[in-house]
């Protein structure tokens, strides 16, 4: 099992085209981690926008009656991928990792995959 930073760092290391990962509450917006990849994101600022996604999302599959989970969002920038995956954990519940990737750099499948694995071994 793997604490926040250490999967953060895991994310950064192991995801080709990273540039930016955090683990976010969506109940207050804040970030409880963050970590640059070289790409100059304000992180606290997209964990604070994320958050908004989520929350709607989660509104939305409520008012559709949809009893499903959420395994990840993709916002697909011109020149970025950003994928969110909220926790599934008992212990990470009200929790997402963000992750953002140079859409030129980075295999979209394989970040997916990968950052379902760090999910896995997330311990909050």
């Amino acid at each position: 099992m793997a604490d926040a930073d250490n999967s953060l760092r895991q994310a950064i290391a192991s995801i080709e085209g990273a540039i930016g990962a955090a683990l976010v509450d969506y109940g207050s917006g804040m970030a409880l981690g963050t970590l640059d990849g070289g790409g100059g994101l304000d992180l606290t600022v997209a964990a604070a926008g994320n958050t908004d996604v989520v929350r709607a999302k989660f509104r939305t599959m409520e008012m559709l009656g949809l009893n499903d989970s959420i395994e990840d969002i993709l916002i697909s920038l011109s020149s970025q991928y950003h994928l969110i995956r909220p926790l599934t954990s008992r212990s990470g519940k009200g929790l997402f990792l963000y992750l953002a990737l140079d859409k030129r750099r980075a295999n979209l499948a394989m970040a997916r995959h990968q950052l379902a694995k760090i999910e896995a071994e997330l311990e909050v």
